[in-house]
């Protein structure tokens, strides 16, 4: 089992920014390829971004490319989602993912596809 708790979601203005942090514990943390997924009031779960095991990949959904940064710390078992020039569309609550992995590699991760989630943490952009 990995349990995973986010942390830093909030309330921000649009062009703003916000830090989200993944914590892990349980099984090898560095065993699995991480990613932040978002829900939008009334949508369905959408990947965001991901992580390779040992961070020599990452993956950005177009919509978030330039402006959001995934990162992890394999010694700390964190993984973080920098968030800059926010704007209402990226309003939601954000989950973090793990999936098993064998490979340094990632790309877009199927919602379906992951092992564990968080419970997630709200993030609200006002225009």
């Amino acid at each position: 089992q990995v349990q995973l708790v986010e942390s830093g979601g909030g309330s921000v203005q649009a062009g703003g920014s916000l830090r989200l942090s993944c914590a892990a514990s349980g099984r090898t943390f560095s065993n699995y390829a991480m990613g932040w997924f978002r829900q939008a009031p009334g949508k369905e779960r959408e990947f965001v971004a991901a992580i390779s095991r040992s961070a020599g990949s990452t993956y950005y959904v177009d919509s978030v490319k330039g402006r959001f940064t995934i990162s992890r710390d394999n010694a700390e078992n964190t993984v973080t989602l920098q968030m800059n020039s926010l704007n209402p569309g990226d309003t939601g609550v954000y989950f973090c993912a793990a999936v098993y992995s064998r490979s340094d590699y990632v790309t877009r991760l199927p919602r379906n596809a992951m092992d564990y989630w968080g419970k997630g943490t709200l993030v609200t952009v006002s225009s």
